[in-house]
């Protein structure tokens, strides 16, 4: 069995830093600010498309994104916090023999760099993300690569992740997904992208995975 996992809303909690470097991207453009929760809200899908609903100016996304990843790179991706139990989860899945990967929307570069950070990376197979220019940050098109390059048989293969992006790309490359409840997503969000399992907490993902 393999399990594919999401990061941000799954893994980690990467709320405080995303929520000060979209405010710093908006405040450089000299855009209106948003509420905390407003920009939190968006946790999840890529950041192009969070940074377009905000700015409502497409034209902007581009230095937008390039804000955003200027203090990110240097301090923001330590905004971040392992989800309790996370370690203890991934540690009995690995030791029961399943193989474990990371598929982000966010790009590769950083997700490898939070898992080091975080001392997670040993856990896992093979991080995969989007590059910088914005190739892959489709979670339906990461998702179909990761399963390409790892040579992964969908049916044998499970998505864990919070947010309906991550139900709907698993579904499409026929895998099954389970529902992160402790993220970001809710149960209807899921749910209505498609998700019939749910997990309503870390300790609970080896009893969701055969």
């Amino acid at each position: 069995m393999n399990v594919l996992f999401d990061l941000d809303g799954t893994l980690t909690d990467p709320g405080e830093g995303f929520v000060a470097c979209v405010s710093y991207a908006l405040a450089k453009l000299n855009c209106r600010p948003y509420a905390d929760a407003e920009i939190r809200a968006h946790v999840g899908p890529p950041l192009e498309e969070t940074l377009a609903r905000l700015l409502q100016d497409p034209s902007a996304v581009p230095a937008a994104v390039g804000f955003y990843r200027e203090r990110y790179a240097s301090q923001g991706f330590r905004e971040n916090a392992v989800y309790p139990g996370i370690e203890a989860a991934l540690g009995e899945l690995r030791s029961r023999g399943l193989a474990l990967f990371v598929a982000t929307s966010k790009p590769a570069v950083y997700a490898e760099r939070i898992l080091e950070h975080f001392g997670l990376r040993h856990f896992f197979s093979a991080v995969y993300g989007s590059g910088l220019d914005g190739t892959r940050s489709s979670k339906a098109q990461l998702l179909a690569h990761l399963l390409d390059r790892e040579c992964l048989v969908p049916a044998e293969s499970v998505v864990v992740g919070d947010r309906a992006q991550d139900v709907a790309g698993a579904l499409a490359s026929g895998m099954r997904p389970v529902g992160a409840l402790w993220g970001y997503g809710s149960r209807e969000e899921l749910a209505a992208a498609g998700a019939v399992t749910f997990c309503e907490h870390p300790c609970g993902l080896p009893a969701c995975l055969p």
